[in-house]
C-alpha cells in the first residue's frame, strides 16, 4: 500500500468506441491503476466485460490492472483474467462459498488477491482471511451499474476495515467503490481509503479525462 491516495479510472463508465484510448488517458492523466469490472448478469443484474478485452486493455497501458470480479462462484474463470493480465483480482466474499480456496487460487495464480464487501456485509466477514489480502474494496453503491448516489452509511465501515488493516500489520489497499465525487472522496480518505475507484467522475462529456481526475486529487489533497 502507498501513502499517496491512489485514483482507479473505472472503464465502465468509459467510451467504450474509444476503449484503449481512454485507457491511455487515464495513465498519461494521473491514474494509479485502471479498474475492470467483470459481471455475469447473476450476481449482479448487468453483464460487462471479459478476458479478451481485457487483453486488450492490457496492451493499451503499463498500469496495473485492478480486476473486480462480480461473478457467481468465479473460480473457474480466474485463470482467463490472470493470463489476461490482471495484475490484481478482487472477488466478493457474498460469491464464493469457498473463499479461502479461491483466494489460494489467486495467488497461485500469481496475482494480488482480494475482497469485495457489498454495503450491507459487514467487516467481520473478512476476519479470517485478512492475512491473505493484498486489496479490500468496501462498495459504496449496491453493485451493477454505475452512476449510482454515494452511501454514507458504509464508512464506518471503512473506519473498522482500516484499523483491521492496521492489526494484521499486512500492506493491504483500502479501496472505495462507487459515487465517488469531489464531494464524498475527502470522507473516503479520512475514514480510510487509500484507492478511490472513479468512474463518471474521470470519464465524462463534460472535461477531460485529466481534469477529472486532478479534481479528484485536488479534493483529496488537503486530508490525505
Amino acid at each position: 500500500m502507498s501513502n499517496a491516495i491512489q485514483i482507479a479510472a473505472s472503464i465502465l463508465a468509459a467510451d467504450f468506441a474509444r476503449m484503449g484510448e481512454q485507457v491511455q488517458e487515464a495513465e498519461q492523466g494521473g491514474a494509479g491503476q485502471i479498474h475492470i469490472d467483470v459481471m455475469d448478469g447473476r450476481f449482479v443484474p448487468n453483464l460487462t466485460l471479459g478476458a479478451v478485452v481485457m487483453e486488450a486493455i492490457r496492451r493499451s497501458t503499463q498500469l496495473p490492472l485492478d480486476v473486480h470480479v462480480m461473478i457467481v462462484e468465479p473460480d473457474h474463470l480466474l485463470p482467463d483474467f490472470a493470463k489476461a493480465g490482471a495484475n490484481r483480482i478482487t472477488v466478493h466474499v457474498e460469491a464464493c462459498p469457498n473463499l479461502h480456496r479461491t483466494l489460494q487460487t489467486i495467488k497461485a495464480l500469481g496475482c494480488g488477491a482480494g475482497v469485495a464487501l457489498n454495503p450491507h456485509t459487514p467487516a467481520s466477514a473478512l476476519s479470517e482471511v485478512i492475512h491473505m489480502l493484498d486489496v479490500i474494496i468496501v462498495m459504496s453503491v449496491n453493485p451493477g451499474f454505475g452512476g449510482q448516489a454515494f452511501l454514507p452509511e458504509v464508512l464506518p465501515k471503512v473506519r473498522q476495515l482500516r484499523q483491521m488493516i492496521k492489526d494484521s500489520g499486512r500492506a493491504i489497499d483500502l479501496e472505495i467503490d462507487g459515487g465517488v465525487n469531489t464531494e464524498t472522496a475527502p470522507t473516503c480518505v479520512q475514514a480510510g481509503a487509500n484507492v478511490l475507484i472513479a468512474g463518471s467522475s474521470v470519464y465524462n462529456p463534460k472535461f477531460s479525462v485529466k481534469a477529472g481526475i486532478d479534481a479528484l486529487q485536488k479534493a483529496v489533497a488537503s486530508v490525505a
